[in-house]
């Protein structure tokens, strides 16, 4: 994985509006040859995102300044993208991926539109750059622009590996004129939620909305199909949904370029990989945004006290109920009445099997055997969950009192009679 090498240079637009430059380090990725011609070969490059709107507060004092090669470099593959007509949206977290310890990846390859040949001009790329971590990601189609006079001028600089003539300082000067992203390119969500799947487009020319089309693709474990097919046709809207209570709204869609799912009441079966993908004659690109379900287990011992009646050892049952995904680790310690700090328990433990309940949840029990000569009254036993859909760790703890401490059978008739009777006078004094 890749990170930001260069922060570039800051400098104001407007009164209210500055932009930055920023340089990725990035690989560029072509078919290699050999029998099957199935392997790719990677060779390095960077790309360099030019005049990107930043907020007005950011400090220049933080911004180290691009520079151009000294020595244009025939072999070097440099991208200078221009996104003049076609906005990014939060771009200005590339800049503080460094800071906030993000890694950032950029893979580029050709591009070829539909309609288009493979030595067709103008000559596109696409760049798929993706903020780790919880970060924007994008998918750029870039447009070579070409220089006609460097084309006519035979001392031009030509790009070893692409054969594009490079500007003077070395570079493959390009303007984006395609975007699809996702401000959220993975999300979580617990069973029953409602979620809001973020993706959307950017072109620098409007396409007729007849031309347009949007489709929602899962993917999981070797499984796959499409959950939403959204076309705007000459002869009218198209839709398509697979899952119940999923939606795009065409009108976003049309005149804001946003292509969101929304997936009501969500699944186990609903975790997996989504591809957003939009057809935007010409272009067609796409997204990916992870869906996760993670429901944090329930977690319950049986009862709050035990008490150790004669010499025979007794054993504790912790539950813990109704989790996804599977991954659990149960904990024991106990703290002794002489103790300040608890001590963990390793020995006498042991786990049941994985149950897994209709709706896609597992449960299981964790059990410890506990023997009256090692824990005296007073002794306090906790039961310690690690799920990731829990924040920190989740704690029981029961006590074990003497037996004394304990209601006897016969004090536990006692106690129900008395509670009966004092019901039935409540009863009947309510109703006279």
């Amino acid at each position: 994985m890749l990170e930001i090498f260069f922060l570039a240079s800051l400098h104001a637009l407007t009164h209210s509006v500055q932009v930055a430059d920023v340089v990725l380090s990035c690989s560029f990725i072509e078919e290699g040859g050999g029998m099957t011609g199935s392997h790719f070969i990677r060779s390095p490059a960077t790309v360099v995102l030019r005049d990107l709107p930043m907020s007005a507060d950011l400090s220049a004092e933080a911004i180290t300044p691009y520079v151009h090669p000294d020595t244009p470099n025939a072999d070097d593959l440099i991208f200078e993208a221009t996104a003049l007509s076609v906005e990014i949206p939060e771009a200005e977290s590339l800049l503080h991926a460094d800071c906030n310890e993000q890694e950032v990846t950029c893979e580029l390859s050709h591009y070829i539109p539909r309609g288009t040949k493979p030595d067709s001009v103008p000559v596109y790329f696409i760049a798929s750059i993706q903020l780790e971590g919880g970060g924007v990601g994008f998918t750029l189609v870039l447009q070579i622009i070409t220089n006609e006079n460097a084309e006519s001028n035979s001392a031009s600089l030509i790009q070893s590996k692409l054969q594009l003539p490079l500007s003077q300082w070395g570079t493959l000067i390009t303007e984006v004129v395609f975007l699809v992203f996702s401000r959220s390119p993975s999300v979580a969500a617990a069973i029953g939620e409602d979620i809001v799947l973020d993706c959307g487009y950017r072109q620098r020319d409007t396409p007729p909305v007849q031309n347009l089309g949007l489709e929602w693709r899962w993917q999981y474990r070797g499984q796959g199909k499409t959950i939403l097919d959204m076309k705007e046709t000459e002869a009218g809207s198209f839709l398509a949904v697979d899952r119940e209570e999923t939606s795009a709204n065409s009108t976003l869609l049309v005149r804001d370029g946003n292509a969101s799912l929304t997936m009501m009441k969500l699944k186990v079966s609903d975790e997996g990989t989504y591809i957003c993908t939009i057809n935007s004659a010409p272009f067609q690109t796409q997204q990916i945004v992870q869906l996760n379900i993670i429901q944090p287990p329930r977690v319950s011992f049986e009862g709050n006290k035990i008490t150790f009646q004669d010499e025979e050892p007794k054993r504790l049952s912790c539950h813990c109920e109704r989790y996804y995904p599977l991954d659990v680790e149960v904990e024991w310690f106990c703290q002794l009445p002489s103790e300040t700090e608890s001590i963990s328990l390793t020995d006498g433990s042991s786990l049941s099997s994985h149950r897994q309940h209709s709706d896609g949840t597992f449960s299981l029990s964790s059990f410890l055997i506990v023997r009256p000569t090692e824990y005296p009254p007073g002794t306090v036993f906790t039961c310690r969950v690690s799920h990731i859909g829990l924040q920190t760790p989740s704690n029981v703890s029961l006590t074990v009192l003497k037996p004394d401490q304990i209601p006897s059978l016969e004090e536990y008739y006692w106690m129900i009679l008395a509670t009966l009777i004092l019901s039935i006078l409540f009863l009947y004094q309510a109703l006279r």
